[in-house]
């Protein structure tokens, strides 16, 4: 079916082999980045202090969303 001594056939074989091993060297370095970033000591600082915003916003809500007379009586109560 192919001859292998045809030189288009050679340039096409050369032409698929480096452009596989290009993306399997991207494809390994990717899982490489993932993997540091997932261990990544950082990333769950930030995850701790996204949960700590989110509950400080819940906070702000309810507070600016809460009806004048039971605020105040929280106010004076405190």
């Amino acid at each position: 079916m192919f001859d292998i001594d045809s030189p288009f056939t050679m340039v096409v074989m050369i032409v698929a082999i480096t452009v596989g091993a290009g993306v399997l060297t991207n494809y390994l370095k990717m899982r490489q980045n993932e993997e540091r970033i997932e261990n990544d000591p950082e990333k769950d600082a930030m995850r701790r202090e996204i949960t700590d915003l989110r509950a400080r916003v819940h906070n702000l809500e309810k507070i600016l969303t809460d009806p004048e007379e039971k605020l105040k009586r929280d106010f004076e109560r405190l």
